[in-house]
């Protein structure tokens, strides 16, 4: 297993301890504001983070190759609204359009 999927499972096993144990923590009060909106954008910025990572990361150095031209490719399908199959789609496709031609 990679240490970028073990990394997905703690974080993963941590996110369900932390849900489970909030209820109880918190009792029925309310947290506030800043806090909610904190926490309401923890998720996604960890999911964006471990997408940099696992795209331009091998091992520590930083690796422009045929992912980036399926992330481009997914982003440019996201900005057309696709839907998030197609988007998935177009990325390998082009991934492997340019591992194809490389």
């Amino acid at each position: 297993m990679s240490e970028a999927w073990a990394a997905v499972l703690v974080v993963g096993a941590g996110t369900a301890v932390i849900k489970a144990v909030g209820p109880v923590g918190v009792a029925g009060r309310r947290l506030p504001r800043r806090v909610d909106e904190l926490l309401e954008m923890l998720a996604p910025a960890i999911l964006a983070a471990l997408v940099v990572t696992e795209t331009f990361g091998q091992g520590r150095a930083i690796a422009l190759d045929a992912r980036l031209a399926g992330v481009a490719a997914g982003l440019v399908a996201i900005a057309l609204r696709a839907p998030i199959w197609l988007v998935v789609v177009v990325g390998g496709v082009a991934t492997a359009l340019v591992r194809l031609v490389s």
